[in-house]
């Protein structure tokens, strides 16, 4: 994702980012993430925003590498001591090296048809049975809201059926409904998946 009217929108509202309270699904679920993968396992924070998600993974044991395309997320991640790097999906390119991806809401900024390729990408980067977190919003269609940050929707059927093409193994799905950045609520799916 390398739309600049997205990480314009992000860029100008780093302080509002950064204190949006998660809802009780997202924290139960990042929590989760940590405890399926051992202690000391390498991980892939994917679309890390500031590194808060990061900071956390840490926390929790995790030797965690960010990768962002807003340079002021990365920087914010690095001054709080997160290994982050700027760079899009694209620059997802390993084999076999993690032992999990935490992709909490990023790839929705991805274009549709790009999608299927980064979820192979992210299979290819993982371990034999590596896990994947991944959050997306549901809906339909490709559209921006109301800070002007491009998105596309899936349904629920959708990103199960992109996940298991890209050859994952889904463990379980969490429906939820949140308030993000732009103030207005919607529905989301979080899963836990692996490789």
């Amino acid at each position: 994702m390398t739309d600049k009217r997205t990480i314009s929108a992000y860029t100008n509202r780093l302080a509002e980012y950064l204190n949006i309270p998660l809802p009780p699904e997202q924290l139960e679920a990042r929590q989760a993430f940590a405890d399926a993968v051992d202690t000391g396992g390498y991980v892939l924070d994917l679309g890390s925003g500031p590194g808060s998600d990061s900071s956390f993974l840490m926390r929790q044991g995790l030797t965690v590498r960010a990768l962002d395309v807003t340079p002021a997320f990365v920087d914010h991640a690095r001054d709080n001591g997160v290994d982050a790097h700027l760079g899009t999906f694209n620059d997802v390119t390993e084999t076999s090296v993690y032992d999990g991806v935490y992709a909490s809401f990023s790839l929705l900024h991805a274009p549709r048809t790009d999608f299927p390729g980064h979820l192979r990408a992210i299979h290819e980067a993982l371990k034999p049975k590596g896990q994947l977190f991944l959050g997306m919003k549901l809906g339909t269609g490709e559209h921006r809201d109301a800070l002007d940050r491009y998105f596309t929707y899936y349904t629920e059927v959708e990103i199960e059926d992109a996940l298991t093409q890209a050859g994952f193994t889904i463990d379980r799905t969490v429906k939820g409904m949140g308030k993000g950045l732009a103030g207005s609520y919607e529905g989301y799916m979080l899963v836990f998946a692996h490789a």
